[in-house]
């Protein structure tokens, strides 16, 4: 009888192990796929016009200067509100109120507005800014991604804070120093490869993101750095130049999302470098 039962057992690990690996390789083929696409349809698109030249009419050449501008300084604005805010409360849900209840509902908000569709944040900064301003501008915008920014930051900051050992809060407070000093001075120390960690994830996801800038940033065909007013930015850009009947147009599109993918992945080294640094 144990030895039917411990073929069964291997039979469904085996089982088990097969269906894994062929989810993997679909997984993994669509992605190969994906990038593979955007790198033969975006390389031939790449030339020095893409970074120096301003986003063009039909039929002209042109690039994305002015949508790469206004992507950087919407992303900028984004991180430098959410990331001192998201610091803070991911403190407090750490040191302060860990155990709590009320700690518990924060982190249930925080993770269900973690999954809410981007969509939904431009609507309610659309609704909250846009309308009451009457037009369209790169503060909305930045607004936008920034409340996309801070669930990210809240969850990596109380995550990697309640990663850091006990002890090392023991020894602080045996020593008499203040609790304030303690969070400041040792454990975000501790845990700042991956309080940065999470700050680049946050700006990885906000980079390519489209539909909360349709309601908030819209387009701007010129140059532009007033936040009060419409700005071009990266992700609109490439949304509206693929949905168009041009070929130019197509190929910056191709271009804008070759070099968005690129990147998006160059943070994602760079943050998985800094794990692995801290894991070491």
């Amino acid at each position: 009888m144990s030895n039917m039962l411990w073929k069964t057992r291997q039979i469904k690990n085996i089982l088990a192990k097969v269906f894994s690996l062929i989810t993997a390789i679909i997984g993994l083929f669509w992605l190969v796929w994906i990038l593979w696409t955007t790198l033969i349809n975006g390389l031939p698109a790449l030339n020095l016009n893409l970074i120096t030249a301003m986003t063009p009419p039909p039929g002209e050449s042109g690039g994305l200067l002015n949508a790469v501008v206004g992507s950087i300084i919407m992303s900028a604005i984004a991180i430098f509100v959410g990331t001192p805010v998201g610091i803070a409360a991911g403190t407090y849900l750490s040191e302060y109120a860990r155990d709590t209840k009320l700690g518990f509902c924060i982190r249930f908000i925080n993770d269900i507005l973690l999954s809410a569709p981007s969509i939904v944040i431009g609507l309610f900064v659309y609704e909250i800014m846009v309308r009451r301003m009457g037009h369209f501008s790169a503060l909305a915008g930045s607004v936008s991604l920034a409340f996309l920014v801070l669930p990210v930051v809240v969850r990596t900051t109380d995550e990697m804070l309640q990663l850091v050992p006990n002890t090392m809060r023991e020894a602080a407070q045996a020593l008499g120093i203040p609790r304030w000093k303690i969070v400041n001075q040792v454990l975000y120390r501790a845990a700042m490869s991956g309080i940065i960690t999470g700050v680049l994830l946050a700006l990885a996801r906000i980079l390519g993101e489209t539909a909360p800038l349709l309601f908030t940033a819209l387009n701007n065909q010129y140059w532009s750095t007033d936040i009060m007013q419409p700005m071009a930015n990266v992700p609109v850009v490439i949304f509206q130049y693929a949905m168009s009947p041009y070929d130019d147009w197509h190929a910056l599109a191709w271009a804008g999302a070759l070099v968005m993918t690129l990147f998006v992945l160059i943070l994602g080294i760079i943050s998985r470098s800094l794990l692995v640094k801290k894991e070491k």
